[in-house]
């Protein structure tokens, strides 16, 4: 599996470009703005065939670009687990929260937890991840160790739980059950803002995640 990074609007929220390195089908995860950013990003890699657009969660800054992408290119909007419904039919309450542009969001499948998405050649599983937003989920692929964490945990910290339907318990949660508990320390971990991480450092340094640091 290949990436590119696209750090999208004020808030720098990553937006993923993944692909199969044979088939080189390809998939968008969270397009949270400025749709002609990542249009130009993929004309420069016009061997790239786009198949999907996969939303972690419901926040206006990872959904701002999709609706008008999956025009575009004619692809289905994976995503977010139902439970983030909430946010889907509030983005006007969004737009005043974030001060982000507001849009239309039509996805055409929400995903469930240990779902299977494939990617070309490659699969992602995904892990119903609350705690940031009731519906949100994490792509997690094996065979590379790569973690697309959306916002539940970032280099040095974790997700907002300050905000409507979010919940620091059930955040804390879903790290312990889906992410420190995959089968490495070793997975990098591709947030959906900032610096690129991996479990074992978050582990050692992340002062959120003390309660796991003695279990290494």
């Amino acid at each position: 599996m290949n990436y590119i990074i696209i750090p999208v609007t004020n808030f720098s929220q990553n937006c993923y470009i993944i692909w199969c390195k044979k088939t080189l089908h390809t998939a968008i995860i969270d397009p949270g703005g400025e749709y002609k950013k990542i249009i130009n990003v993929l004309a420069k890699n016009k061997n790239l065939h786009i198949k999907k657009i996969l939303i972690t969660h419901g926040h206006l800054d990872h959904i701002g670009a999709a609706y008008i992408l999956s025009k575009i290119y004619k692809v289905p909007i994976l995503g977010p687990h139902k439970k983030d419904i909430f946010w889907i039919k509030n983005i006007k309450l969004q737009k005043e929260i974030f001060q982000l542009p507001e849009c239309i969001f039509k996805n055409n499948i929400w995903l469930e937890h240990n779902q299977i998405i494939f990617v070309g050649n490659f699969f992602l599983k995904i892990y119903h991840s609350p705690g940031h937003t009731p519906g949100h989920i994490i792509f997690f692929n094996k065979l590379n160790n790569i973690l697309f964490s959306g916002d539940i945990i970032f280099k040095g910290s974790i997700g907002r739980t300050d905000l409507p339907k979010s919940n620091y318990n059930d955040l804390l949660n879903s790290i312990k059950n889906n992410i420190l508990s995959l089968s490495s320390n070793n997975i990098t971990i591709l947030p959906g803002h900032g610096k690129i991480t991996n479990i074992y450092q978050e582990i050692l340094s992340n002062p959120f995640l003390k309660f796991y640091k003695n279990k290494i």
